[in-house]
Formats: structure tokens, sequence, C-alpha cells
């Protein structure tokens, strides 16, 4: 290997997957190269090819996939595809790398840390195991974890999700690799937690030298981290270039639907709430199109785009797989659609009332007469929804959100407080009362596939609820009216025969949210329904609700930890942390001047896809994760990890006082940095 060469070059790359069907082609005909200490990412939407892309350099395919004839895979000069089974699994762990994107099953369940942490650095030449724990330890040290001596006896459950990624970043980084690959390192996290590893990994790449290949479908992580950006759409690279220019003047026409697809903080909402997004899904690889393979869901496509395409220069070391831009032409922003007024939220009376709700969780006794401790979930929480309303509830894993969503539908019963929806105290409420309000509270759950039956057609799982509210005369009442909830999401009535498993994860969201209108409902509390989808169809159905509530006049409770989404579609918002409200207010006036400390670090802490704007934004970055709400601090219980934190923090709890008209926060020091 020359000094200029880089340390890695892909050329060519073909992997596809033996089928019954036949072969299925995942990766087809990709190229790039990463050179020493440089930050690569690759962005795409789910089945783009990006994650086969990862696995085909270090040769971790599944048994019926292979890397076809002319592919090249070089590493320091050596082609990776032809390496034999002992000379790969050398470079594995060693001078490669790689973070998995769920790290608890990365992570033996059965296995201390410290075991996993030692493992590898044995198996590539570590001296002795009391060198390489010692060694290990120091790297816990370095990404974060706390007394980390101690951290080494625990196992992957005793960790949160953050310090579960450290530990594989840990891992990672053990045998000083030349190369890391990152494999959507940070899907699974809270925004804050999102923010520590992405400085972390920048940390690394500068201090170790690392190059670093970033695989995400979220284009602010990218910004954050990249310095070169690759886009993949149906197994081929679409575009390419320097990350600055590609996300601020994309030159193909997926890059652009991706970035337009994404709400961002620094940009005003537009008046009717309403995302571009471009309909569809992408293409089967078992049957790509002829031509260009995003031509179907082009609205630039012209009549040459029939032919397909090879990926040329367009700019100084930019390149794109794009008849229109080769010819010269820019990619004009999208036209802002008219604003469709929705019904307004009714004054007076609320809808769905809060008052000082608590939820507390007994655990069970460590010794027959010890305290019996109690995990806080929600301790003492005030909430308004008027009707015709959309309220956003954010905030961190473990700061309350779903446990206030079960709790307003009685799926729990409160361990203190009153919720009322009309005249009717839910808390109190006796099953014979509860069961007629089923109908007008409905609920749309995270995980689409969980929540559906997969015995049941759609056709049987949107009828059920209709049957059972006796909504329908019929079987063929029934039929015409489940025809009419999928059209009404956007599906085809002929959905209605298929079972879940036959639907991508926005089309089975879309059934979620159709089984949740078939009893039409007043209130609909929506928990983290688009956290797992990707950017595209997560615009899809940000749309499909603000369509909704304005044909239907639907009152939502949002609940999401990304605030640009629930800034795209929220009235009014409502910050939770560890069981407390933190702030209350408009959309635009916690977006324009927050007053907590902890809603300021929540919206500096969410990544930008521009890398100009993510240069010039102040960054408050929070040390550590929320405390345990078994032993919540005294006082504000932001206190532990609050920049502005005085004496007065930890003796008295704030109260949740109102500084301007409909503005309300729980701080000493609202509104200081």
């Amino acid at each position: 290997m020359t000094d200029s060469a880089p340390l890695l070059e892909v050329r060519n790359l073909r992997t596809e997957f033996l089928t019954d069907a036949g072969p299925v082609r995942a990766v087809d005909g990709v190229s790039f190269e990463v050179e020493a200490g440089a930050t690569v990412g690759i962005v795409g939407e789910s089945g783009s090819g990006k994650s086969v892309t990862a696995l085909s350099i270090l040769r971790l395919l599944a048994e019926n996939a292979r890397i076809g004839d002319g592919s090249r895979i070089a590493f320091r000069g050596r082609d990776l595809a032809t390496l034999d089974e002992d000379e790969i699994r050398r470079l594995r762990g060693g001078e490669i790398a790689m973070i998995f994107q769920d790290p608890l099953t990365s992570l033996n369940p059965v296995l201390r840390i410290s075991k996993q942490l030692v493992e590898g650095m044995l198996a590539h030449g570590r001296q002795s195991q009391a060198e390489a724990l010692r060694h290990g330890i120091d790297l816990l040290a370095r990404m974060g974890i706390n007394a980390p001596e101690r951290a080494v006896s625990g196992y992957p459950h005793e960790f949160s999700g953050g310090m579960r990624q450290r530990v594989m970043l840990a891992m990672g980084f053990a045998n000083n690799p030349s190369l890391l690959i990152a494999d959507e390192p940070t899907t699974a996290l809270d925004v804050t937690i999102q923010a520590q590893i992405l400085d972390l990994l920048k940390t690394l790449n500068r201090e170790f030298g690392t190059a670093v290949l970033l695989i995400s479908h979220d284009l602010g992580v990218i910004a954050n981290v990249c310095e070169r950006v690759l886009v993949m759409y149906a197994g081929e690279v679409v575009e390419e270039g320097p990350a600055e220019a590609l996300l601020a003047e994309p030159r193909h026409p997926y890059t652009w639907a991706l970035l337009n697809a994404v709400p961002r903080l620094d940009q005003e909402p537009p008046a009717d709430k309403r995302l571009t997004a471009i309909e569809g899904a992408p293409p089967d690889p078992s049957e790509p199109p002829s031509g260009c393979r995003f031509r179907p869901r082009c609205p630039f496509a012209v009549e040459r785009c029939g032919e397909h395409p090879d990926l040329l220069p367009v700019a100084e070391g930019r390149k794109a797989r794009c008849w229109v831009t080769q010819a010269g032409e820019r990619l004009l922003k999208p036209s802002t659609a008219a604003a469709v007024s929705a019904p307004a939220a009714e004054a007076g009376q609320p809808m769905l009332s809060l008052r000082n709700v608590v939820k507390h969780y007994p655990l069970r006794r460590d010794a027959l007469f010890s305290p019996r401790k109690v995990v806080h979930a929600v301790d003492g929480v005030d909430l308004d929804i008027g009707r015709g309303e959309t309220v956003g509830l954010v905030g961190e894993s473990g700061s309350g959100k779903s446990t206030i969503a079960r709790l307003i539908t009685r799926i729990q019963k409160p361990t203190a407080g009153s919720i009322r929806f009309g005249d009717i105290d839910l808390a109190t409420a006796d099953r014979s009362v509860l069961r007629p309000l089923r109908r007008r509270i409905q609920m749309i759950f995270q995980d689409p596939y969980a929540s559906l039956n997969p015995r049941m057609t759609v056709g049987q799982i949107l009828s059920e609820p209709l049957r059972f509210h006796r909504l329908v005369r019929g079987p063929e009442e029934a039929k015409a009216r489940v025809g009419e909830l999928l059209e009404m999401v956007g599906l085809s009535a002929r959905a209605a025969e298929r079972y879940p498993h036959e639907f991508s994860g926005g089309q089975r969201q879309r059934i979620g949210t159709a089984r949740a209108l078939a009893v039409e409902p007043e209130l609909i509390i929506a928990d983290e329904p688009i956290s797992a989808l990707d950017v595209n169809i997560r615009a899809q159905i940000i749309n499909l609700f603000v369509g909704l509530q304005q044909r239907l006049g639907l009152t939502f409770l949002f609940i999401a930890h990304d605030l640009a989404v629930v800034r795209q579609v929220s009235d009014r918002i409502v910050v939770l942390y560890l069981g407390k409200v933190m702030e209350v207010a408009t959309a635009r006036d916690l977006f324009a001047e927050p007053l907590h400390p902890y809603t300021r670090s929540l919206i500096s802490a969410a990544p930008i896809p521009d890398v100009a704007a993510e240069r010039k934004r102040e960054h408050i970055r929070l040390a550590g994760e929320p405390p345990s709400p078994v032993a919540p601090p005294s006082g504000c219980r932001f206190r532990t990890r609050c920049p502005v934190a005085q004496g007065i923090c930890a003796e008295i709890e704030p109260p949740l006082a109102e500084y301007r008209p409909g503005h309300r926060a729980a701080c000493h020091f609202s509104g200081q940095a």
C-alpha cells in the first residue's frame, strides 16, 4: 500500500442473496473510497443496501449471500473478497471494527462486560488477561462511563441504551483499529445521548486517527460527523460528495427528497404543517425497474430517465446518477402548499384534564424488613388538551411519557390524581364506565408490527372493533367500512386481504392508524408512532396525521423524543423530565425562547442536516443520563445535570409558574443560560 492509496477502496461491489425465487441483488455496483482518518457517511432508506455494503466489507454475510465476480474490497491493498476465513478473522475486530445498531442484541446477555471486553483483545494479541482488563477499564473511562472498575463486573441488561452503546464503542476501539464501521449507532437513543455518542465518535476519530464509515438514515447525524457522504437507493450509489456541499444543494432527486422530508429546528414549519414526502416505496430488489431506479417516484423525471444513468461528475468532487443534473439543471426547492385551516381548538373546558397525576411502581423488598422502594414514574403532572388541538409530549426515555399515555387510556390505574375526560374521572371509573369510553379514546402504538395480530388479515383486524362496538350491521357493511378506512389512510381496499407481515413499516403504521380511526374516536394518543421509520415514511405518516386532523377535527396527544417532529405537528408542547413537567408553551414560543435549561439542552442536542448551520449553533451537552426514578434528586430533579444549578435548586422544588401568557416553566432561574 502506497502513502497516497486510500485505506479502503470498494470497487464494483455486487452482493446477491440466493432465494427460492432466484438471486436478489441487494448491492449493485457500489464503488467508494475511505481515506485514512476520514469520516464517510452512507445514507438511504431501509432496503437501500447500506448495511449489506458494510457486512460485505467484513464478510459477515448470511450463508445464502455471495459477493459477485469482479467485486473488489481492498483494505491496505489486500482484497478482502478473496481472503480465506482465518485471514479475514484476524482483520475483524483488529484492523477493522464494527458497531451494530442494537447493542443489547450485540452483547452476550450471560457474560459480564469484563469478559466481553477482554475476549477480543486476547484474540488479537494482547499479552495477558490482566493487561487487557486494565486497558478495557481505561477505555470505558474514556467513553464516559462512571466508575468503570465497577461497571466491568456488570451484565448488559444492567446498563441503559446509551451506556451499552459506549461499551460497544470501547470494544470497537480496544485494538486500535484503522477503520470503524458504525451501523446506525444512535437510532434507538434519546437526542441527548445521541449527541454524546456523536461527540465521542468525533473525539475518538480525532485522537486515535481511526477512519469512520457511518451508516445512518438520519441526515442530521451525518451532517454532525461526516466529511463526505454517499447516498444509496435500490442497491446503487446515486450521489456522493462533500457533506457540506451535498446537504446544501443536492444533485440527485432522491437526496433532494430526503432533505425536504426532514423537519428542521432552524426553520419555521409551514402553515399547513405538511412535509414534502415522496409517496410509494423503493423497488423490489428482485425486480428493479428499467432505467433510473428512482424514476417511478421522481418529481423531476424526464423522457431520458427510461435509460439507466451512470454515476458521473456534476461538480468538483461530486457525482450523481441523474440525467437531469448531469445536463446542468438545478433541483428547485418545493413550492409551499397552501395552508388548510384545521378546526380551531375550542376555548373553555378542555377535552382532557390531568391534575396532580401520580404513578408509582413499588419494587420488591431487598430483605424481609427493609423499606419498600418505589419507582417514581409520574409525579404530580398537570396537563390540559383542548378539543381539536395537538399537544406534543417530549422528554428522554424514563421521563414518564408512555406511562401518561397508559394512564389516560386506563391500561394502568394512577396512584393518585384525577384524569377528567369530559365529566368522567378516568382515574376512578370502573370497568362498566370505561368500556364505552374505549371507543372515544384510541391509541396508536410505537411498534405497529407488535400491535397487529399476525394471524389475522388486515380486514379482520379492522372489522373486529366495528363489530365489538356494533358500528356495522353485517359482513357486507363491515367490508365496505374497512375499504373506506384503508383508503382514508392511503392504502388500497385490496390490502384488507393481506396479513401484517406483507406490508412495510410505514404501511403497518397506516393500518394501526386505520384501526384507531375505525371507531370514530375523539382523542388519539400517538405514542412514538414514527421513531422506527425511515425519513420519507416518517414524513408520509406526519402528513397523514395532519390531514386526518384537518378533515375530521381529531384531537391528538403526540408523544415523541424527536423535537423537530413534535414541533412540526403540535400546537402546544409539554416537556417532561423524570416524571415532572419542566415547561409548557405553544410550539412557536417554546422554540423561539425556551425558558428551562432542560428544554434548551434538548433543542441544542437535536442535529440539523446542514453542516454550516451545525457549526454556528450553540450546543449544550448534558453530562450523563437521568438519575434513577427510584431515588430522584431533592428539589429540582434536573439539578444534577443542569448548567445553571445553584444551592436553592437542591433545597426547594421550583413550581410550574407562568412567566408569559401560556408559557410556564419549573425553574428558579428561568430564561438564564
